[in-house]
């Protein structure tokens, strides 16, 4: 028997699609939001001021020629957001385990 699984993301903000989930941290507490391209941008555009003059401490450093964000989804995508996303594009992706970087550099492309 098969199965397949949509998630569908909800904006936190507003109720509206969300296109992804995003990972940010304040006063020593992380926390996860799920947001629209424009609530994301929002967010990105109200925090620029202070990430401007922050020392980064941590986190995963892009490869040259990746376009950052002020503020970074840190990786946050899950594992089966991009399992689900991968088999709707017809790849072949076991249900554990790691992911292959062929496919989350995919699924990056696809929802940058």
């Amino acid at each position: 028997m098969a199965q397949r699984v949509q998630v569908i993301l909800e904006d936190d903000l507003d109720g509206s699609e969300a296109s992804g989930t995003y990972s940010f941290a304040f006063d020593g507490v992380e926390y996860e939001i799920d947001l629209s391209t424009d609530n994301y941008e929002n967010l990105g555009t109200a925090l620029a001021p202070w990430v401007a003059h922050a020392r980064r401490v941590g986190g995963r450093r892009r490869r040259a020629g990746s376009k950052q964000a002020a503020v970074s989804n840190g990786g946050a995508s899950s594992t089966s957001d991009i399992r689900a996303w991968a088999q709707e594009q017809g790849y072949e992706v076991s249900s554990r385990g790691r992911v292959s970087s062929d496919i989350r550099e995919a699924y990056e492309a696809a929802h940058a």
